[in-house]
């Protein structure tokens, strides 16, 4: 019978931690903020031991996870509504270099060690701090690099080009199955693709895991079979 219990228990904090997860939004791990992050592990916390304490009310956890979770909601809203508060709530930007200048004090102050920056700066693909103008490390953990003006990539603006606007690709074949609304978005039909499907020496969509239409209706094909 305890045993049952702990299973429904399980399903119920599974059940409510949804539901909070949807009220509150869906977020990476790398761009929770940082009273985001402690929440998430607050009310896992009291998720476990919801699951897991038979002895307890079952109520009282229940409640802490739906207040935590208006907590979190109240706050985004705060930060959306005023964003002064933002500085309060989730820090602000710390400039560690800048100009060839290395910020000890900001350094210190984002408690960001030397190994760990020099990390962060290889895991941006900079192993030379010369080949880096202004490095900023942001309120999320992330670090942003501005390269110096030799050292960035070149853009077309750079040789006087204008480039025409590139769009994303729509998915018109699926796991061998056609995606009708798609090719009508597109402006296409099924005979138009069962053409460009026999020009690249093909039967039919179920010989293709997945068909991509992109500018121009150039149709790229990935077949089921290696």
């Amino acid at each position: 019978m305890e045993f049952l219990t702990v299973i429904l228990a399980s399903l119920f904090s599974a059940a409510v931690l949804f539901i909070i997860a949807k009220i509150i939004g869906h977020k990476q791990v790398a761009q929770l903020e940082f009273f985001d992050y402690i929440t998430g592990i607050t009310i896992g916390s009291i998720a476990a031991e919801l699951a897991t304490t038979l002895d307890k009310p079952w109520w009282k956890p229940t409640v802490s996870m739906i207040v935590f979770g208006i907590i979190t909601v109240v706050l985004s809203v705060l930060t959306r509504k005023f964003p002064r508060s933002r500085k309060f709530i989730n820090g602000t930007p710390t400039i560690i270099l800048n100009d060839g200048k290395l910020y000890r004090k900001n350094m210190k102050k984002a408690k960001l060690e030397l190994s760990e920056f020099l990390l962060l700066c290889r895991q941006e693909g900079y192993f030379n701090l010369d080949d880096i103008q202004t490095a900023v490390y942001e309120y999320n953990g992330k670090l942003s690099i501005l390269p110096v003006s030799t050292k960035r990539p070149l853009n077309p603006e750079d040789i006087a080009l204008s480039p025409e606007t590139e769009h994303i690709g729509t998915e018109v074949i699926m796991d061998g199955r056609v995606i009708g609304d798609n090719l009508k978005r597109k402006g296409l039909n099924e005979t138009w693709l069962q053409k460009e499907l026999k020009e690249q020496g093909y039967k039919n969509a179920k010989e293709i895991f997945l068909g991509i239409c992109g500018d121009e209706n150039k149709l790229t094909l990935y077949p089921l079979k290696d």
